[in-house]
């Protein structure tokens, strides 16, 4: 689906093309049962714009803690698949846990993008963030960016947040990546741009707006009316954008939307995706009609967890103890290990302390709060690994089973798809038409040319 427009997507202008996230790693192994070390390989060979590819830290692409060793190897390999440069960032804002990833990605000669993450409480103010941003300019990031998950970013917030950012990092470029849920974002972006903002991270419009990035010529669109020059060509663009709306409308799926206000989103700070998943789980129980309880539940939980911010891992364990109170009808009757773990300092620096009370409940100590880097405390696990497995395995497959299961990795498909080399948005139509039966004849006209087909 996204081989036959990489070329114009290259002439858009871009300055880079994300194609690896966590959520993407891990969906590549779980459910389509492909290498994503392959996918990376096959995106990053076909486009001349350069790649980048983001990961969570030590935990890399799944929830779990890796040591540093895996963490440089992953590194290794993604530069060894064409990625020129790497987005990092760390859940808690702990800037000790990108450590080993910045200066892994420079060993390999990638550039760094490390991210801050937003969030909205009484600890994360201006001097919270300008703070983290000065630390990771100590670390050597080539660029810094917000990054914010919830789209809990506005315009209001933006105009003294943005330039302290700027600020902070000095000769350092920034960036910034936020999600469309206030509805507002496009205004956000207008005051980064403002705010002498380097780069600003879209979506192509049909893939744009609601829990997504803001659409791309809407950006242009606010750059351009502030008369500051960018490089992006509306003919590239404007064919990405159509390639992408027929391919929606061919498999099915649902076309970006603006999002509606929602003032609620600002209590409990869940992703929208992840409202969507939460909304099903509770359907299959039975107990959809407990989910504003649980939101407003999970406000509350966040508090008494020291404002953890509501991304990956952190959202999944905060939400799921707001699930355990509500059903269970008791506050903190059950607390999962990993919750104790998260309070006890085990994933990182906490933006506050947890509330006596919630330390209380889960029988936590204050002396047994971690103090030093989470990649500190856990040994190697690449010479264990190479024993167990055997020293001749590949280092993709190693890296693949230093994070999944035997039987996961066992089930992925030991060969890619053949993609075509060389193909155009128009002969993918022609072969789509070509193959349906419910279609005698017809006419095309697309980009200047005409096309005839049938009997």
């Amino acid at each position: 689906m996204m081989t036959p427009i990489v070329g114009e997507i290259d002439r858009a202008g871009y300055a880079y093309i994300n194609i690896l996230g966590g959520a993407v790693f891990d969906v590549c192994v779980r459910f389509l049962h492909e290498s994503p070390w392959q996918r990376i390989a096959a995106l990053t060979s076909r486009f001349t714009t350069p790649c980048d590819g983001l990961t969570r830290g030590q935990s890399l692409y799944t929830f779990e803690l890796f040591p540093d060793d895996v963490v440089e190897l992953n590194m290794q390999r993604l530069a060894a698949h064409g990625i020129a440069r790497v987005t990092v960032y760390d859940a808690l804002n702990d800037n000790r846990n990108l450590e080993s990833s910045i200066r892994a990605a420079h060993a390999c000669g990638m550039a760094v993008n490390a991210m801050v993450v937003y969030a909205v409480s009484p600890v994360h103010d201006d001097a919270y963030f300008a703070q983290r941003v000065r630390e990771l300019v100590a670390l050597g990031a080539d660029t810094i960016a917000l990054k914010d998950p919830s789209g809990l970013l506005l315009p209001e917030r933006a105009a003294t947040l943005l330039p302290a950012f700027r600020a902070a990092a000095g000769r350092v470029p920034v960036e910034l990546h936020s999600h469309c849920q206030s509805g507002r974002t496009v205004e956000v972006y207008a005051h980064a741009i403002g705010a002498g903002f380097r780069y600003l991270q879209t979506a192509t419009t049909p893939l744009a707006n609601g829990a997504s990035l803001p659409p791309v010529e809407a950006v242009a669109g606010r750059a351009d009316a502030l008369g500051v020059a960018h490089r992006l060509q509306s003919q590239p663009l404007s064919r990405v954008r159509e390639y992408f709306h027929w391919l929606a409308l061919r498999e099915g799926k649902p076309l970006g939307r603006p999002a509606r206000f929602d003032p609620a989103q600002w209590e409990h700070q869940i992703p929208g995706g992840m409202i969507s998943n939460l909304r099903s789980q509770l359907e299959t129980m039975g107990i959809s009609d407990k989910l504003p309880a649980i939101l407003e539940e999970t406000a509350r939980v966040r508090e008494d967890l020291g404002y953890p911010i509501l991304v990956s891992p952190f959202a999944q364990y905060i939400v799921t103890q707001a699930v355990l109170n509500v059903v269970q009808g008791e506050r903190y009757r059950t607390i999962p290990d990993e919750v104790k773990k998260y309070a006890q300092g085990a994933y990182g620096r906490l933006a506050a302390r947890p509330s006596e009370a919630f330390l209380a409940r889960a029988q936590i100590e204050p002396g047994v709060l971690a103090r030093e880097r989470a990649g500190a405390r856990i040994e190697p696990w690449l010479p264990r690994l190479r024993r167990e497995l055997g020293p001749h395995l590949d280092d993709d497959t190693l890296l693949l089973r230093a994070f999944y299961s035997a039987d996961l990795v066992a089930a992925l498909v030991p060969h890619p798809p053949q993609l075509p080399e060389r193909t155009t948005p128009l002969a993918e139509l022609v072969r789509y038409l070509g193959g349906r039966r419910d279609i005698a004849r017809g006419h095309i006209r697309f980009a200047g040319a005409q096309i005839s087909f049938g009997t």
